[in-house]
């Protein structure tokens, strides 16, 4: 257990580590101002909030919520909420900071922030799970809202969580003010104000992102086969949208192991399974399991990353057989395991371009809560894939002309419009 505790902050920490180098190099590149450089490599404001909850049993239990604000200089923070058990200060820093990066690399009018809280909804009721999170959207109070901090899903949580946080919070409001608050969370159901699209938008933005790589390198997606860490709504949305190019699934890892098909696995069969089977992979009819250790070197072209970070490290990095990596996750691939990649000629997606589906369609559901507006499915998705090609495009362009990978391009282009935006402004006071 001590060891596993070891393990368990040492990612986190790493994460933390991970975002402060990717940022310094881009910084370094430019040559960012030195004062700007200050502000952006600390966080505005952390809140740690302890509160208690009563469970099934009528025993009383305190959990530990989280909520990092890194940036706000573009617009209001936004950023999602994970319930998992490696969620603490230093995680919630990290992914603040890229959704920062993420938010301000797609043009959306919004900051970064992130949090959470530290533990495993798998042993809680859903009764019990609606309390915590009730209780916990308590305790932020006014340090969330419509115009200043918008949390979204993340690791283990769904449009229902963000239902939850959006009653509790309009409760606290006059009845006058309630109506004008319902873009204080995205990602919710569509019958809370949630928009079509947001349930699929991120693995379709990675998929997209795989298309526009292959169309770049004049590579035909038909029949190449790829594998998917993580079979939650991020990476089956990304194997769903893959497979209909013609694209061959044949490894999956998820929380409970690994299982492979060199033929191909049917990703909508696998899916339906895992809703029968308490969402486990494992058992899957005509798979081989395999070792967890060996899963990022099985054959195949493409390598989606869909979990959580720190996944591909300079252990494992030497056996990937991937001539792509699409970071569907935040912060997969630490830094020492990304120089052996490129090295070997691997090309990276990085995650601040390629998970941005999720930010960029819940600034679309916001926007249409703030105008009361619904967009339909084909409105949505068409808006969605123009604004990532054009980051993509963006990325490419960037990544030409100062000769540096794709992470390194995207951060430039992110960091320099936090730039521009306070050499306009000017700092107060």
């Amino acid at each position: 257990m001590i060891a596993k505790a070891k393990e368990v902050k040492a990612t986190k920490q790493g994460m933390l580590d991970n975002v402060m180098r990717q940022f310094n190099n881009a910084a370094d590149i430019i040559d960012l101002n030195s004062n700007i450089r200050k502000i952006l490599e600390i966080t505005n404001n952390e809140l740690v909030v302890h509160f208690p909850v009563k469970m099934d049993n009528g025993e009383v239990e305190i959990f530990t919520g989280y909520r990092v604000q890194h940036n706000n200089a573009l617009g209001p923070y936004k950023g999602g909420l994970r319930y998992h058990p490696t969620v603490d200060i230093d995680a919630a820093r990290a992914l603040a900071m890229w959704m920062t990066w993420k938010t301000s690399l797609a043009g959306l009018p919004y900051g970064g922030a992130k949090g959470g809280i530290q533990l495993d909804p798998s042993k809680y009721s859903i009764s019990e799970l609606e309390r915590i999170t009730r209780r916990f959207t308590y305790a932020l109070g006014d340090n969330i809202g419509p115009e200043l901090d918008i949390p979204a899903p993340d690791v283990n949580t769904n449009p229902q969580t963000m239902a939850w946080i959006l009653d509790t919070y309009m409760s606290t409001k006059s009845p006058s003010e309630r109506s004008k608050n319902m873009h204080v969370v995205t990602g919710k159901p569509l019958g809370a104000g949630g928009s079509e699209g947001r349930d699929r938008a991120t693995g379709y933005g990675v998929f997209l992102n795989i298309k526009f790589w292959a169309l770049e390198k004049k590579i035909d997606l038909k029949d190449k086969k790829f594998i998917v860490q993580g079979f939650g709504n991020v990476g089956y949305w990304t194997a769903h949208f893959l497979e209909k190019e013609g694209a061959k699934l044949v490894a999956v890892q998820d929380q409970f192991g690994c299982i492979t098909n060199e033929n191909g696995i049917e990703v909508e069969t696998l899916f339906e399974y895992t809703k029968a089977n308490k969402g486990s992979i494992l058992g899957f009819a005509n798979t081989t399991p395999i070792k967890n250790k060996d899963f990022f070197s099985v054959d195949c072209d493409i390598c989606i990353p869909a979990a959580l970070g720190n996944q591909i490290t300079e252990e494992n990095a030497p056996s990937i057989k991937a001539y792509l990596i699409a970071e569907g996750a935040n912060g997969p691939t630490d830094i020492n395991a990304e120089q052996i990649l490129l090295k070997k000629g691997t090309d990276i997606i990085p995650d601040i371009l390629c998970n941005s589906g999720g930010v960029i369609c819940s600034y679309f559901e916001w926007l249409q809560n703030r105008n009361g507006e619904i967009w339909h499915l084909n409105e949505v998705m068409e808006k969605l894939e123009k604004k990532l090609e054009e980051s993509f495009r963006k990325v490419i362009e960037t990544s030409k002309r100062r000769a540096v990978d794709m992470r390194t391009a995207a951060f430039i282009i992110a960091i320099e419009r936090l730039e521009l935006a306070y050499v306009q402004r000017g700092i107060f006071p």
